[in-house]
């Protein structure tokens, strides 16, 4: 793979050897970013655990103190007086039989979270193969599916992110812009790696924590030190 310049430029300011406490490392990453844009920071975490296994999966969602850096739409499936609260909260749609048929019939997609009331789960199930794909179903573990809408939409707005294993057994989450500064990104950083650890399934054996890496948008990867992750 061939990178630019500019890449290369700030791929020399990381020792490629080293294991970087989580400070360091995201003062690096803040350094090493040099797009014209507010470049996203995300970390990307490989766990010793086999995702294959139901009591071996790590899922939640964590409200992060600074937020994303990131406008959020948010979809809500309710009626009543459940979607009266989803409005008030500041969700952008709302909708019931209506979001539906317009997500089967239209393909409308133009939202960044989906939520939805525990009564609407029954109609909401036949996105499964729509949502699904686009890590846009509602589910209980997340918080996404719950009798308290406006609370969820609130969490959304506020910067709350799920975390979830891939196929590989390492999870990708943002943690908010560069533009936030190393200080603001190592408390998400730390927050998120707190609900990574309190979701540590009983039956992990070995290392929890086999490998840690930040990096923003364009910047190299800055791996982090595990035995530092989570102090």
């Amino acid at each position: 793979m061939k990178h630019g310049k500019k890449y290369i430029e700030s791929a020399k300011l990381v020792d490629r050897s080293k294991l970087y406490d989580p400070n360091e490392a995201l003062e690096l990453a803040v350094k090493a970013a040099t797009a014209k844009f507010d470049e996203t920071v995300e970390v990307h975490i490989r766990l010793g655990v086999d995702s294959r296994h139901a009591d071996q999966q790590v899922r939640g969602a964590v409200v992060l103190p600074n937020g994303t850096g990131k406008s959020v739409r948010v979809a809500v499936f309710a009626k009543g007086a459940d979607a009266d609260a989803a409005a008030a909260a500041g969700a952008e749609i709302v909708g019931a039989e209506d979001l539906v048929a317009r997500i089967q019939g239209e393909g409308f997609m133009d939202f960044d979270v989906a939520i939805a009331a525990p009564n609407m789960m029954g109609l909401v199930g036949r996105l499964g193969k729509v949502l699904g794909p686009r890590g846009l179903m509602p589910s209980p573990k997340a918080g996404t599916v719950t009798p308290d809408v406006a609370k969820a939409v609130e969490e959304a707005k506020a910067g709350k992110i799920e975390y979830r294993l891939d196929k590989t057994n390492i999870m990708h989450c943002p943690i908010g812009k560069t533009s936030f500064g190393a200080e603001k990104l190592e408390e998400n950083f730390n927050t998120l790696l707190e609900a990574v650890i309190k979701a540590k399934p009983a039956a992990t054996k070995g290392q929890y924590i086999r490998s840690c890496v930040v990096a923003s948008t364009m910047g190299p990867g800055i791996r982090v030190n595990p035995t530092k992750v989570g102090q």
